[in-house]
Formats: C-alpha cells, sequence, structure tokens
C-alpha cells in the first residue's frame, strides 16, 4: 500500500511538473479569448437591435451599426479575444489551444438565453453538443504543424497547385454565394451569410499563419517586413477580416445568435481545418487510423449542424413551427403566419 501510494504521489507531482509555466499563459489565454468572444457576439447582436430601431438594419443592407457605440463595443471584445487567442498559439501547443475555442459557443449561448431571451430547442442543444464533439474529435487528433522557417516558404505552399485550386475554388464559391443566393435567400438560409463567412475565413487563417511566422522571426532578428510576400499576405487579411465581418453582422441580425455561433464555429473550424491539409500536406504524416478519426469527426459535426439548422425556429411545446420563419418579420416580432417569432421586449 505504502508503495502504491508513493508511486501514485510521484505520478501526480510529474504530470503537474510537466505543465509547464508557458502552457499555463497559453491555457489562461485561450480560456480568455473563449469569454471575450462568446460575449461579443452578444454585445454586438443588442448593438444591432438597438441601430436597427433608427436605422437600416445590417440583415438588409444598411450599415447604421458603425454609429452604434455599443456594437463598437462589441468589437472590441471581439478583437481582444482574437489577440488572446493568437498570442495563446505562441505559448502553448494547438493541441491544448484550438479545442477550448469550444468554449465560446456554449458562452454564446448561455448569454443569449440569459440577455436575449433567445431560446434553443431541446434538439438543437443535442445539436451544439454533437457539434462541439466533432470538433474537438478532428482537433485532437490532427497532426502537427509542419516547422516554417520563413515567409517565403509559407508562400511556396501557397502557391503550390493544390492550394491554388481551392483558393480558386473558394473565391467562385463566394461570387456566387453573394451575387446569386444571398439576394434571394439570404433572409430565410442562414447557410449564405454563415458560408461566406467560413469561405473567406480559411484563407484569412492561412495568411494569419504567414504573418505570424514573419512576425516571430522578425522579432528574433531575422527581418521579413522587407519582403513582398508579407504584405500580399498582410492584404489577403485585411480584406477577408472586412468580408467576414460585414457579413458575420448581417447573420447575427438576421437569425437567432445561440444558432448562428456554433453553425460558424464548425464551418469555421472545419474549412480551415480542410485548407491546413491541403496547404500544409498534413495527412501525408498520418496514419490511417488518425485520418478515419477525423472522417468521423467531420460525420459528426455534420450531423450537429444539420440538427441545430433543421430545429433553430422550433420551441418546446405541442405547437409546430416553420423552420424557415425569419426572426425580423416586422416591428411586432410576429411572423407572417402570426407566430411569435421571440420574447417580446417590455
Amino acid at each position: 500500500m505504502g508503495t502504491e501510494e508513493v508511486s501514485h504521489h510521484y505520478s501526480w507531482r510529474d504530470t503537474y511538473r510537466g505543465m509547464s509555466s508557458d502552457n499555463i499563459k497559453g491555457l489562461v489565454l485561450a480560456l480568455s479569448s473563449s469569454v471575450f468572444i462568446g460575449a461579443s457576439f452578444i454585445i454586438k447582436k443588442k448593438g444591432l437591435k438597438k441601430s436597427g430601431v433608427s436605422g437600416v438594419r445590417a440583415g438588409v443592407g444598411g450599415y447604421s451599426y458603425l454609429y452604434e457605440p455599443l456594437w463598437w463595443v462589441g468589437m472590441i471584445t471581439m478583437i481582444v479575444g482574437e489577440a488572446a487567442n493568437f498570442a495563446a498559439y505562441a505559448f502553448a501547443p494547438a493541441i491544448l489551444v484550438t479545442p477550448l475555442g469550444a468554449l465560446s459557443i456554449i458562452i454564446s449561448a448561455v448569454l443569449a438565453h440569459i440577455i436575449l431571451q433567445e431560446k434553443l430547442h431541446i434538439f438543437g442543444i443535442l445539436g451544439c453538443a454533437l457539434c462541439v464533439v466533432g470538433s474537438t474529435t478532428i482537433v485532437l487528433h490532427a497532426p502537427q504543424e509542419r516547422e516554417i522557417s520563413s515567409v517565403k516558404e509559407v508562400w511556396d505552399l501557397a502557391t503550390e497547385p493544390g492550394f491554388l485550386f481551392y483558393a480558386a475554388l473558394v473565391i467562385s464559391l463566394v461570387f456566387i454565394l453573394v451575387f446569386h443566393y444571398i439576394p434571394q435567400y439570404g433572409q430565410t438560409h442562414i447557410m449564405c451569410y454563415i458560408g461566406v463567412c467560413s469561405l473567406v475565413g480559411s484563407l484569412s487563417v492561412m495568411s494569419v499563419k504567414a504573418i505570424g511566422i514573419s512576425l516571430k522571426l522578425t522579432l528574433s532578428g531575422t527581418n521579413q517586413l522587407v519582403y513582398p510576400q508579407t504584405w500580399a499576405f498582410t492584404v489577403v487579411v485585411v480584406l477577408a477580416v472586412i468580408t467576414q465581418l460585414n457579413y458575420l453582422n448581417k447573420a447575427l441580425d438576421t437569425f437567432n445568435t445561440a444558432v448562428v455561433s456554433p453553425i460558424y464555429y464548425v464551418m469555421f473550424t472545419s474549412l480551415t481545418i480542410l485548407a491546413s491539409v491541403i496547404m500544409f500536406k498534413d495527412w501525408d504524416r498520418q496514419s490511417p487510423t488518425q485520418i478515419v478519426t477525423e472522417m468521423c469527426g467531420f460525420v459528426t459535426i455534420l450531423s450537429g449542424t444539420f440538427l441545430l439548422h433543421r430545429t433553430k425556429d422550433m420551441v418546446d411545446g405541442p405547437a409546430v413551427l416553420p423552420v424557415r420563419l425569419l426572426k425580423h418579420a416586422d416591428d411586432d416580432s410576429f411572423g407572417q403566419e402570426g407566430i411569435p417569432l421571440r420574447r417580446q421586449q417590455t
């Protein structure tokens, strides 16, 4: 018994000492990032609703939210969260930081329930859980990132035929969504707005990685700012972020926040992993078991996304609601069938 106690004690101390100070910093930063990003969805939604009272709503092409201080508070909150997330990767490995991003979904859903009185159906909660489980499964079995020593190396990877084809496909899909599907179905199909955000986001993350590498090398003494590739990646990030913010605002102003947040997280994470696999050829260094496990994670994500989308307008009770009802049907918060789509504000 004494030997077992000593062995258990040693094992506990050994595990504790394995958590370096840098990993602890990364963990705290990742948790802080989830809190800030989850809260930013709610703050921005409040700002969008407030600006829509006196101006043209973002969901129908208005930009009155730019004059609303509350929206800017939410925007700053999101920037702080993203900065904390970026810093977390500098201290801790991706396998520790990335899964914690799912916490922003939980925080956003809870705050939406408390602050915005947005109800999430029980099957929606199950869908959210499936999304988190699937995303975590993929992340936990994802391969380690390859070592990059120069921004030129990232540029060479980005200009290989495989990734060029992916980038061209993404850009084509974005244009099709923006000019064909969004004008007709943007107000009734959540995947139109979220699709644009996620597709563009997968390209922006690859560029953010390149910028992060260039800044890290520059701070260590090897100046990467003299290379035009660094500034080309910067331009891509700026254009992508502007596009993402525009269509994310439309999605938040049109659909339920508790649904927008998890679907956006799932699609953005899935497409980002796909882009990373194509660009960095991660699967070349993995076993078939790891690849199959990741595919199972994708199936779980798709199941959760489908469940969330099909139940986003359902309420607990005997009444059966149409699936594609808008949250903003008219000023008194009632749909065309006279069914209340959200709790009236008093």
